[in-house]
């Protein structure tokens, strides 16, 4: 009889249990869910945004493609090289930067010669998927002048960002500083750039 009882009495827990951890994953996938829908709204709100923009023509394309190229290029220098008048490009420049295609014009420094040569990659997860979360932290590594890009991406990492630093000791004092204290972080995982084959590429188009 308690043989009995104790084997009805397991298979209650292990029921509990099993039932626990079945309602923990369910509610670990909603909260996963609604963040996601989250940020798909968030990026149909963008296309919906992209998509009011003015439609480029052929002459848009290569103003924006010789001004992607060399940025320092005269009024003149860009009119001559897309073949329209310095007037017609002015005009037609301006559009492109009101319009937003074009956010802004700036020259690329070397890292090396401001003693920025070692780039890092970080991968950060944090300990909840919520758009509270996501505010919070996107807040937080704005203010961040280490930090060139931040990027909200699906599989194993919440964020990826892309850090420069003068050497490793720069990124250690960085990270025991700065990253770990961010709000809601979980996990970071550091990758060392040992050699940068590609980098600030033009767009394709």
């Amino acid at each position: 009889m308690d043989n009995l009882l104790f084997c009805v009495s397991s298979s209650v827990i292990k029921n509990t249990v099993e039932g626990a951890f079945e309602l923990a994953r369910q509610i670990i996938q909603f909260i996963h869910f609604n963040a996601s829908l989250f940020c798909l709204k968030e990026a149909m709100w963008k296309k919906t945004e992209e998509s009011l923009m003015p439609a480029l023509d052929r002459i848009d394309r290569n103003i924006l493609r010789h001004l992607q190229a060399d940025g320092r290029l005269t009024n003149a220098e860009l009119a001559s090289s897309v073949n329209v008048s310095p007037a017609t490009c002015h005009r037609r420049t301006q559009a492109l930067f009101e319009a937003g295609h074009i956010s802004k014009v700036m020259g690329h420094v070397n890292p090396s010669s401001v003693e920025l040569g070692t780039l890092v990659m970080v991968g950060v997860v944090l300990d909840r998927s919520t758009p509270e979360s996501f505010a919070a932290f996107e807040e937080a590594v704005s203010d961040m002048k280490e930090l060139l890009d931040c990027h909200l991406v699906a599989g194993d990492f919440d964020y990826l960002l892309k850090i420069r630093v003068s050497d490793m000791n720069d990124f250690n004092t960085m990270h025991n500083k700065m990253l770990i204290a961010l709000p809601g972080v979980r996990q970071i995982r550091t990758f060392f750039v040992l050699k940068e084959i590609k980098e600030n590429a033009p767009l394709a188009f």
